[in-house]
């Protein structure tokens, strides 16, 4: 077969680069898979506490905050399951929307040799912070159980408020990875509002303590619906309302389909510029 007979990848043949990058990762999902092996392998192989650092690193962080912050919120009933949740969260948005970016830059390398769908670096972020998740909520469980608080049948719906985080994170980190190839600094500012955003968020401290003439605009917040629904399946034991489901709802949606446009329209000068 001569090589005018062999076929071409020509980018600007296809009018929808996210519609076309959505396909290409479908026939990747082995090497998806494999990639979210790798991270899990390379995060523990050398640790002496292996996979139980994952389980013992939110609560240790969840036992420094309760002996700080419990007798400054004592109002909060069952204080360490109610900033262990929210830590949960937190550290889900904060570890994969980081590992993301960190993931393309180190996939710069295989991009210049072979092609492989640019997205499938910040999806095997989420799936890496998905399984870590997963064994997060192991020492929440036990949290429980050793404070005697109750243990509600709520928590089955648990997996689709983790859907939504990581619908919400996948958009925010393909968004920041994109912005951090063309913009090298955007790495260490995203640090800086990681920790705005975390002190602004209702983490280690009850929403009532914000002033009446500012929680509308506290509101705004997406992480502050992530943190409500999932407390309220786990924490309170009910099921959220609508009005608390559509803004998560809303940011889930908004952050993915934007993360994912934006970042597929520059796909293809990633190669050059990594």
């Amino acid at each position: 077969m001569s090589i005018t007979n062999k076929p071409l990848y020509d980018s600007a043949q296809h009018a929808s680069p996210a519609l076309t990058e959505l396909r290409e990762l479908g026939h990747y999902w082995y090497l998806l898979k494999q990639l979210v092996r790798r991270d899990i392998l390379t995060r523990y192989k050398r640790s002496f506490l292996g996979v139980a650092w994952t389980m013992l690193n939110p609560l240790g962080t969840m036992l420094i905050m309760s002996f700080v912050f419990s007798a400054l919120f004592h109002q909060v009933n069952n204080f360490a399951v109610y900033l262990l949740c929210g830590l949960l969260v937190w550290n889900f948005f904060a570890q994969s929307t980081n590992a993301a970016m960190s993931g393309l830059v180190w996939g710069g390398s295989l991009m210049k040799q072979i092609y492989v769908p640019r997205t499938i670096f910040g999806i095997s972020a989420i799936g890496t912070a998905l399984v870590n998740m997963l064994l997060s909520i192991v020492p929440l469980l036990l949290v429980i159980v050793v404070t005697r608080s109750p243990l509600y049948w709520t928590i089955v719906f648990l997996p689709l408020v983790i859907i939504l985080l990581a619908a919400f994170s996948i958009g925010v980190g393909l968004t920041v990875s994109s912005l951090a190839v063309f913009f090298p600094d955007v790495m260490e500012m995203y640090q800086i509002l990681l920790m705005a955003w975390m002190y602004l968020s209702p983490i280690m401290y009850p929403e009532t303590i914000i002033p009446a003439q500012w929680i509308g605009f506290y509101r705004i917040n997406p992480m502050y619906w992530m943190i409500k629904l999932f407390r309220a399946l786990v924490y309170e034991g009910r099921i959220p309302m609508f009005s608390e489901v559509w803004p998560a709802l809303a940011w889930a949606l908004g952050s993915l389909v934007f993360g994912w446009i934006f970042f597929t329209s520059k796909a293809d000068e990633y190669a050059y510029r990594i």
